[in-house]
């Protein structure tokens, strides 16, 4: 059983993975930063191995490896979490996930695989067909 956390996190105004991608790209360097108000209680476990996973459009669609948690304030003073990322994006099999504020913890077991290096995404799944596994569970 794996002993790490990963953090699972709406990717807001992005469309894809590709703008990701891009966005990520923009930034230059090995690693970028995501910049959040609350600090992770499982530091440790997080640093241990995991990720946080971009929920894009309503799916879970990539994830970056973490690198290290930064403080960082910004012009206010607040004390906020600067969750430092690996620069690669390491694209995942897709998973759904309703609308949630915030950040989340995601236990290895229930996080989604990653996909097969050199392939762009999974197959479609037919729009009644992918509705239905959603409802029971499975998607």
């Amino acid at each position: 059983m794996a002993n790490h956390v990963n953090l699972v996190k709406l990717c807001v105004g992005v469309d894809s993975v590709e703008d990701l991608a891009a966005h990520i790209k923009h930034r230059g360097g090995r690693t970028t930063a995501h910049v959040t108000r609350m600090w992770p209680k499982q530091e440790d476990a997080l640093l241990n191995g995991g990720s946080l996973y971009w929920v894009i459009k309503g799916v879970i669609q990539a994830r970056q490896r973490i690198v290290s948690l930064e403080e960082y304030r910004g012009g206010d003073g607040v004390r906020r979490c600067a969750i430092m990322l690996d620069a690669d994006l390491v694209r995942t099999t897709g998973a759904q996930r309703r609308p949630f504020q915030g950040w989340r913890y995601l236990k290895p077991e229930d996080a989604p695989n990653d996909l097969p290096k050199g392939r762009e995404s999974e197959a479609e799944l037919p729009a009644d067909l992918a509705q239905t596994l959603a409802d029971i569970g499975l998607l």
